[in-house]
């Protein structure tokens, strides 16, 4: 995306594959879906989702011989992106929604640790709180689906 300025960049572990985004996320929450949970081995996710044209990989050509990719059988329009060498999941690509989601924790960081731009990644929920393997005391509202979209469980 030539004379565009990234709001946000991130990486895999090894920084084999990096990517760029161009605009503020149309969502961003921490996700305690069944899904997030077992594809990426944990309670939570931290995800943000990014129209696909604000999206854009910007590790060296050719992608595919540094991605690996898995379609989530019961919704195939979900493609999820990893590195090949470390084998860290990156992006995920919804093509009936035609946006791309990424994951906090793969964004860069400042030299003391903290995550450059916080305040355009910054969540602002919890949804799929019902699925959720562990309780979170924080200010945010814990939704049963979508922020806004489902109702409210806190």
């Amino acid at each position: 995306m030539p004379n565009r300025v990234p709001l946000l960049k991130g990486s895999c572990f090894c920084s084999s594959v990096t990517y760029a985004v161009y605009a503020p996320p149309v969502l961003s929450a921490y996700c305690h879906c069944t899904n997030c949970q077992r594809l990426n081995a944990c309670p939570c996710t931290h995800t943000m989702h990014f129209g696909a044209s604000d999206f854009a990989w910007t590790h060296s050509e050719p992608h595919l011989a540094l991605l690996d990719f898995y379609d989530i059988p019961l919704k195939p329009y979900k493609r999820r992106f990893r590195c090949k060498q470390c084998g860290v999941g990156v992006a995920s690509l919804n093509s009936n929604t035609h946006r791309v989601s990424v994951w906090g924790a793969g964004l860069e960081r400042d030299g003391e640790g903290k995550i450059i731009n916080w305040e355009i990644a910054r969540p602002t929920a919890h949804m799929f709180y019902g699925t959720r393997m562990l309780n979170v005391n924080d200010h945010l509202g814990k939704w049963e689906g979508y922020e806004g979209k489902s109702k409210r469980l806190g």
